[in-house]
């Protein structure tokens, strides 16, 4: 983390706080390149990478600060994880994308993957905030979507793309096999004991794909009866469509996943 003012003049110039002497270029530059190596971007304008990375503490006004790349990122970030769930959760409904997304989008989740590369040691931010230990989530989930932002002006869209694809990926899965999936099986859970004094129980019917890439289908079966399995990428999402098939079959509903 460092703490620092940026200079209108000279974006790669920063102030260091405990001397007060003028860095020139190349230790901002070595700096950079570290968090470029980090992200897995290479920029070919470093000035834009400095604006993400300047929190409003840091700038000499605000409109130098990493605030207008942090309402785009925003933006883009909605707009790219829509895309990816759209693409491949086609059986799910509208409410179902909503839920995912609400999770993969929220501040805590960018806070976590900014945490998790470390963005918080290349942040330049003004004394006040350099006194305490650590960054708040709130400042860290900023800088995610500013350097979203950031990657976007520099390289386009199939650049954002990609790196969300890296860093953003894995928590589709969580929130697709968890949040929805757990309130799945939940609900059936609960509809089966008030029901019929049971427990829903999951079972594996067929599996086909090579090892790194297999498919698993699963049935939920309630008091003795089961209902239309499902497909899944993984058996917690195969049991988690089969859960939702048991509570619209239970319902007098159309299965929403497809067994075949």
């Amino acid at each position: 983390m460092l703490g620092a003012e940026m200079s209108t003049d000279d974006p790669t110039i920063a102030l260091l706080p405990d001397t007060g002497i003028e860095e020139a270029a190349p230790e901002a530059d070595s700096l950079l390149a570290r968090c470029e190596r980090r992200v897995g971007y290479t920029f070919r304008s470093r000035k834009i990478l400095l604006s993400a990375m300047t929190h409003a503490s840091g700038a000499e006004h605000r409109l130098a600060s990493n605030e207008r790349l942090e309402f785009l990122g925003d933006a883009i970030l909605g707009f790219v994880v829509c895309e990816m769930l759209f693409q491949q959760f086609p059986q799910y409904l509208e409410g179902e994308l909503t839920k995912i997304k609400s999770v993969v989008v929220s501040r805590q989740t960018c806070a976590k993957i900014s945490e998790a590369l470390g963005l918080q040691e290349f942040l330049i931010l003004g004394k006040g905030m350099t006194t305490t230990p650590t960054v708040p989530p709130s400042v860290l989930a900023d800088v995610f979507e500013s350097l979203l932002a950031a990657i976007y002006l520099d390289g386009g869209i199939e650049a954002a793309r990609q790196f969300l694809q890296t860093y953003i990926e894995p928590e589709v899965e969580l929130a697709a096999t968890g949040e929805l999936g757990g309130n799945y099986k939940s609900l059936l859970q609960q509809f089966a004991q008030r029901e019929f004094g049971s427990t829903a129980t999951y079972h594996l019917l067929d599996e086909k794909g090579p090892d790194h890439s297999k498919c698993f289908k699963m049935v939920a079966q309630v008091a003795g009866l089961r209902y239309q399995p499902a497909w899944g990428r993984n058996k917690k999402e195969a049991e988690q469509r089969a859960a939702c098939n048991a509570l619209s079959e239970l319902k007098g509903e159309t299965a929403q996943f497809p067994s075949d």
